[in-house]
């Protein structure tokens, strides 16, 4: 049942409100507070699904209940009480988050359509959350390793900038994971977050995937096409594998980064854009240089941070943490029960040579689940775990 706060000096206006949430709907519990200085005072120590806050009290104020509101609890819609000379104030309101303002005297209908939308709108806040938490479990970075630690608090400091971001490291290492922790804990989080493999497009078309084509630009642009740096606009673009990119293609990119301006293939119109770029590859981009295949002016421009991702061999502690992620992960997915690993089975585990890194030991946690006995055992590993 929602939490009603109502937050009004005057008795007879808040006996009012309440007696309304109260009768005329079985759906809501409703506490009062008789000022601002109370309201907040319950506010901090119980959970409200929406607060009706009257501008002017002593005290506290409601233009001031509203500010503090959104730096204790952001999420609750607060709904302000507007006497008739308080209209304009109840108008500023709203444009320092209030969701709505009703005047006194309440009208029934007014009052509850306004509630009701109000809590709809906080019930898709929080569905919001929720979702936004499965995708950040998605993307979960597993360990405790000096490397891994270091690399989480290079993120926390990064991640609020705009800075552009260079992530190195051999295959499978995770570095698609720092990404989307980069993406996840920025300002940028609600904008999109496109990603592009580099090396799984052909270089005739790698021009066109970025920054769009217009029609008749090639044989087969039949229409006009945005291109990624477009449907990345206020968010991050993730140019995954970008020591593969072609030599125009890369000046092109460079171009982006130095004048926030692209131009379609076969147009010679400026699209501005806002976009920020992270870059991973596991080549190493200095040889890449000095044999002609990479710009150095866009190496430069790449590396404002570099964060290099470990091999799975240089942090062979964290292995006991991932075996038992992935076992609950993989054992979720597929519909059965939760095995576990002997401490020999793991020991083993830890003294393999993970050439294929985070992705080689995802697959022989699978096989070792799917084929192992009820205690994935030593011999378990010996038998299946072999390359």
């Amino acid at each position: 049942m929602p939490k009603i706060l109502v937050i009004e000096d005057e008795a007879a206006i808040r006996r009012v409100l309440v007696k309304i949430l109260s009768e005329e709907s079985d759906k809501y519990e409703v506490d009062q507070a008789e000022d601002g200085l109370v309201g907040i005072e319950k506010i901090k120590k119980e959970d409200f699904d929406l607060i009706l806050c009257d501008i002017k009290m002593p005290k506290m104020d409601g233009v001031e209940v509203l500010e503090a509101v959104k730096k204790i609890k952001p999420e609750i819609p607060i709904v302000m009480i507007s006497g008739h000379g308080d209209l304009d104030t109840a108008v500023n309101t709203m444009r320092l988050g209030a969701f709505d303002y009703i005047s006194k005297p309440p009208d029934l209908n007014r009052l509850l359509n306004t509630v009701r939308n109000a809590l709809d709108r906080k019930e898709l806040v929080v569905e919001n959350k929720i979702l936004k938490k499965k995708v950040s479990k998605k993307y979960e970075m597993i360990g405790n390793s000096d490397a891994i630690d270091q690399i989480k608090d290079i993120i926390d400091k990064v991640a609020p900038t705009d800075a552009r971001v260079l992530i190195t490291g051999p295959n499978g290492t995770g570095k698609e994971l720092v990404s989307h922790w980069l993406h996840e804990k920025s300002e940028r989080s609600k904008g999109p977050m496109i990603e592009v493999n580099c090396a799984a497009i052909p270089s005739e078309l790698i021009e066109s995937e970025l920054f769009g084509h217009v029609k008749g630009a090639f044989t087969s642009a039949a229409k006009d096409r945005a291109g990624k740096f477009e449907a990345a606009n206020g968010g991050t673009i993730f140019l995954d594998e970008i020591g593969d990119m072609s030599l125009p293609a890369q000046a092109k990119v460079l171009r982006a980064l130095q004048e926030s301006r692209i131009q379609r293939v076969g147009s010679d119109r400026d699209i501005k854009v806002d976009v920020r770029i992270i870059a991973a590859t596991n080549k190493d981009l200095k040889k890449e240089i000095s044999e002609g295949r990479f710009r150095e002016d866009l190496y430069h421009r790449l590396a404002v941070i570099l964060i290099k991702v470990p091999a799975l061999n240089d942090r062979r502690e964290d292995i006991p943490l991932l075996i038992n992620y992935f076992s609950k992960k993989i054992t979720g997915e597929q519909g059965i029960a939760l095995k576990g690993f002997s401490a020999k089975a793991v020991k083993l585990l830890q003294e393999y040579d993970w050439t294929g890194n985070i992705r080689e030991l995802r697959n022989v946690i699978e096989r070792l689940i799917i084929l192992g006995g009820e205690e994935v055992s030593e011999s378990d590993v010996k038998l299946f775990a072999s390359k």
